[in-house]
């Protein structure tokens, strides 16, 4: 079972910045794929960014440039950097595991943490 807790949420104006903390209860280096998924009010959860164990990362095209993800093994913690926020940035940010073990993927969720943009 893994846990993860995010942190750093909040309300910020138009063009600001705010940095996302992702801490899981076990080794992150042991996880094979550990990403940030964000949902805003009536639509689909969507994949914002993501980063592999062997440290790959892949972006939604609609944050390319402003967001940076990374992660800290010796802090078990995953990093969402997000600069020049726009209000449409505006969500719930999930933190989000794959773990696949003896050939099956298993997929854990925190519990998000909201971020509001204001214009």
């Amino acid at each position: 079972q893994v846990q993860l807790v995010e942190s750093g949420g909040g309300l910020v104006q138009a063009g600001g910045s705010l940095r996302l903390s992702c801490v899981a209860s076990v080794r992150i280096s042991s996880i094979n794929a550990m990403n940030w998924y964000r949902q805003a009010p009536g639509k689909q959860r969507e994949l914002v960014a993501g980063i592999t164990s062997g440290g790959s990362t892949a972006y939604a095209d609609s944050v390319k440039g402003r967001f940076t993800i990374s992660r800290d093994n010796a802090k078990n913690t995953v990093y969402l950097q997000m600069i020049s926020l726009k209000p449409e940035d505006t969500a719930v940010y999930y933190c989000h595991a794959r773990w696949r073990r003896m050939n099956i993927e298993y997929d854990y969720w925190g519990q998000g943490t909201q971020v509001t943009v204001s214009s």
